[in-house]
């Protein structure tokens, strides 16, 4: 299940990715920041169920800034 979230979150920020550079419309960056945050989550979690948890708090920190640069973003633009 943590191998396809992490596909799917993958997929995700990469199109968006993709569509912000050929339509050099950068209103969708939050949306963005917040899958690439939630593909960072996942492979926390995985870190975690291996037992390597300084690579796992590394990366559910990293998780938690982006859910917060996000959230500053959308609120930013609003």
């Amino acid at each position: 299940m943590l191998n396809i979230l992490q596909i799917v979150f993958a997929i995700i920020t990469v199109s968006l990715s993709a569509y912000l550079l050929i339509t050099l419309d950068y209103d969708l960056t939050f949306l963005m920041v917040l899958f690439s945050g939630l593909f960072m989550l996942t492979k926390g979690i995985e870190a975690f169920q291996s037992e390597r948890k300084v690579y796992g708090w590394l990366l559910i920190g990293l998780f938690l800034f982006a859910v917060y640069l996000s959230m500053y973003q959308f609120t930013a633009s609003l």
